[in-house]
C-alpha cells in the first residue's frame, strides 16, 4: 500500500471532522463551557463500556445505544446547570463548569470500575483516549459523513436559536425563550457529534479540533462569519501538517496532530500580538 492510500482516509476523515468540530467550538467558547466535549466523550464511554455488561459485542449498533444513552443524560445535566452567561445574563453561584468536570470526574471513575468488571475493558478505555484515525476505513468514513451531514442540516435548520442562546443569552432570555431545553437539544446533537468521533479520532484529538481552531478564530475577530471561515482553515490546516509530518517521520499520528493544533495556536497568538487582526477584530466590534 503506498504512503497515498495509507494516509488518505485519516485525511478525509479528519477534514469531516474538523468541519463539525471547528464549528461547534465556537459554541463552546462562547458558553465558556470548555470541558464539556471531555464529559460527553466520558459518559459516551461509560455508555459502551457499559454495553460490554450485558454481552453486546464492542461495535454493534446496540453498543452506540447505549453511548447515546449516556450521552443524553450528560446533556439534560448540563442544561439542567446551566447557571452562567455574558452579557449581562445571570451567573449562578457555582460556574457550570463545576458541573462539567463533576460528571467528568465521576464518568471517569464509573468507567474504570466498569472496565474491571467486563473482559477487554482496559483496551477500551485506551482506545476512547487515542482513538485508531491511521486505521480507519471507507465504510466508517461514509457513515460518518452522512450522519455528520444530518447533524449539520439540524444546526442549520436551528442555527438562530443555538447562535443566540450561545452568543446572546440576554436576547434569548428577553424573547422567552426556553432556554434550558434548547441547552438540551444543542448538548444532546453537541453529545452525537461527540460520539461518534471519539471511537475515530480519540478524546484527545477531538477536545484539539473543537477548542483550538474556535480559539484561534476569536483572537482575530468576534463576526461569526469569519469566526467560522477562520476555525475551519485552521483546524484543517493543523490536520494536514500533522498528518504529513506523522507519514513522512514516521511519528504516531493522533498525538502529532495535537501538537500541530498546539503550534498553530503559538503562532496565532504572536501574530496577534504584532497587530495582525486588528482591523478586522475593530470592524466586527463596530457592527
Amino acid at each position: 500500500m503506498s504512503g497515498f492510500e495509507l494516509m488518505l482516509p485519516p485525511f478525509v476523515a479528519c477534514m469531516i471532522l474538523v468541519a463539525m468540530l471547528s464549528y461547534l467550538g465556537l459554541h463552546v467558547i462562547a458558553r465558556e463551557v470548555i470541558f464539556v466535549d471531555l464529559s460527553l466523550a466520558q459518559m459516551a464511554a461509560l455508555g459502551s463500556l457499559s454495553a460490554l455488561l450485558f454481552h453486546v459485542a464492542p461495535d454493534s449498533p446496540m453498543t452506540y445505544v447505549f453511548a447515546l444513552l449516556a450521552t443524553a443524560i450528560g446533556a439534560a445535566l448540563f442544561a439542567v446547570t446551566r447557571t452562567s452567561g455574558h452579557g449581562g445574563a445571570s451567573r449562578g453561584r457555582v460556574p457550570q463548569e463545576a458541573f462539567i468536570g463533576i460528571v467528568y470526574v465521576v464518568a471517569s471513575a464509573a468507567a474504570v470500575l466498569v472496565a474491571n468488571k467486563v473482559p477487554g475493558g482496559g483496551e477500551a478505555v485506551e482506545k476512547t483516549l487515542v482513538g485508531s484515525l491511521l486505521w480507519v476505513t471507507w465504510p466508517t468514513i461514509v457513515k460518518l459523513a452522512i450522519a455528520y451531514a444530518a447533524l449539520g442540516v439540524f444546526q442549520f435548520v436551528l442555527r438562530r436559536r443555538f447562535l443566540t442562546i450561545s452568543f446572546h443569552p440576554e436576547e434569548a432570555q428577553a424573547q422567552g425563550w426556553k432556554i434550558r431545553w434548547w441547552d438540551f437539544v444543542f448538548y444532546l446533537s453537541f453529545g452525537v457529534v461527540i460520539t461518534l468521533a471519539v471511537p475515530i479520532a480519540g478524546v484527545l484529538m477531538v477536545f484539539s479540533f473543537l477548542v483550538v481552531p474556535a480559539v484561534i478564530a476569536n483572537l482575530f475577530t468576534a463576526d461569526k462569519r469569519r469566526l467560522t471561515i477562520i476555525a475551519w482553515s485552521s483546524g484543517a490546516l493543523a490536520s494536514i501538517l500533522g498528518l504529513w509530518l506523522s507519514y513522512t517521520r514516521d511519528l504516531p499520528t493522533g498525538p502529532l496532530v495535537v501538537c500541530m493544533y498546539g503550534v498553530l495556536l503559538i503562532v496565532a497568538a504572536v501574530l496577534r500580538k504584532i497587530g495582525v487582526g486588528d482591523k478586522a477584530l475593530a470592524n466586527s466590534r463596530d457592527n
